[in-house]
């Protein structure tokens, strides 16, 4: 089961546990959605599927995509 992220856990987070840590580089930014949070394998998971998501519904760039996915896929293979 994956641990749901509050906007409080999410500020606490570091830039480098986003899967898109340019656009959570400020506590408010950690906040919002659409940074891809990634402090656990579940999150990488569902980072991966949530901007597969997002990119065929044209709302995330190929090169987001893509950044995102290699993160996530580090992650996992740390594991």
């Amino acid at each position: 089961m994956m641990v749901k992220l509050t906007a409080k856990d999410r500020a606490a987070l570091k830039p480098s546990q986003f899967g898109l840590p340019a656009k959570a580089r400020t506590k408010k930014a950690r906040k919002e959605p659409g940074n891809y949070p990634m402090p656990h394998e579940g999150h990488a998971i569902s980072a991966v599927r949530l901007a597969k998501k997002h990119r065929k519904a044209d709302k995330l760039s190929k090169a987001d995509y893509n950044r995102i996915r290699r993160k996530a896929h580090k992650m996992l293979k740390k594991k």
